[in-house]
């Protein structure tokens, strides 16, 4: 009787554990597909493209799609400029999180506690009803058409912030006091102590960062008026017009522009996921 119970219970955990495991592999294809079907586009012609019923897989790989995308606009402008968007991008608002984390974590100021409650509620503020303002501020400033515009309302961040201070707080009081007691200051506690602690949580902000960045398209089209400042998810509107489409060509552009990140985002997935657990959790 209790080898049947425990032979009923073993089969039970399997069906179990297989059912999860379709579900999670169902899910992971469902999010994969648009992907895989954005990179076979890209190598198939206009009317394979349109073609319903859908054709999966190219009768032919059409290499020249890559090459007539990339002649219709001055994408290498455009790359130049999200590289440097990219890199101003992650080194200040790593640089002003670290600050924010710090100070909120650490120093103590009347209303610390009330601040950052405050400052934590704007996370529910989408960014699209800040766009009004966050222009009218950009062209006070005489900024319009700049590489700066695409970079200054980003260099703050609540929920960077929020994973750094949390991480911050892990770290004993008491190697902070010691620190002060052998005469270190508050800076050199910072950038000499916490900061090499929080490489795991500063490794996951860069990463989310230089994503964001490169992909932001919104902010970029309202800003900008010409290439010298534009970037490359703006380009991707070359690709439609008032005389029609390339969706060809527009899966070529998107595949080159999108590919970079996806590797980016397998290759330092762990380092994500560890860096917002480890920054999300005390203890």
């Amino acid at each position: 009787m209790k080898n049947a119970v425990n032979k009923f219970s073993a089969d039970k955990s399997v069906v179990r554990k297989s059912f999860v495991y379709l579900i999670l592999v169902t899910a992971s294809l469902m999010m994969i597909f648009p992907f895989i079907w954005m990179i076979l586009c890209a190598f198939k012609t206009p009317q394979e493209v349109i073609q319903f019923p859908p054709k999966f897989f190219p009768s032919r790989l059409q290499f020249i799609n890559f090459a007539k995308a990339f002649s219709m606009a001055p994408f290498g402008r455009y790359f130049f400029n999200s590289i440097i968007v990219m890199i101003l991008s992650v080194l200040s608002t790593t640089f002003v999180t670290i600050l924010g984390s710090f100070a909120f974590s650490r120093l103590n100021f009347p209303g610390k506690s009330v601040v950052f409650s405050m400052l934590l509620s704007l996370m529910m503020i989408p960014f699209e009803m800040l766009i009004i303002t966050n222009y009218t501020t950009i062209v006070k400033m005489n900024l319009y058409n700049t590489i700066p515009a695409l970079v200054l309302p980003f260099v703050s961040s609540i929920f960077y912030t929020y994973i750094l201070k949390n991480f911050f707080d892990t770290v004993p009081d008491s190697l902070y006091y010691s620190a002060r007691i052998d005469g270190a200051s508050n800076w050199m506690y910072l950038w000499r102590v916490l900061v090499p602690m929080a490489k795991p949580s500063l490794f996951t902000i860069i990463l989310l960062n230089a994503l964001s960045s490169w992909n932001s398209f919104m902010w970029p089209l309202y800003i900008t008026s010409d290439y010298h400042s534009r970037t490359l998810p703006y380009g991707l509107q070359v690709f439609t017009t008032e005389a029609g489409s390339f969706p060809e060509l527009l899966m070529a552009a998107s595949t080159v522009i999108v590919l970079p990140m996806i590797i980016l985002f397998i290759v330092a997935r762990k380092y994500i996921v560890g860096g917002v657990s480890s920054g999300g959790l005390k203890g």
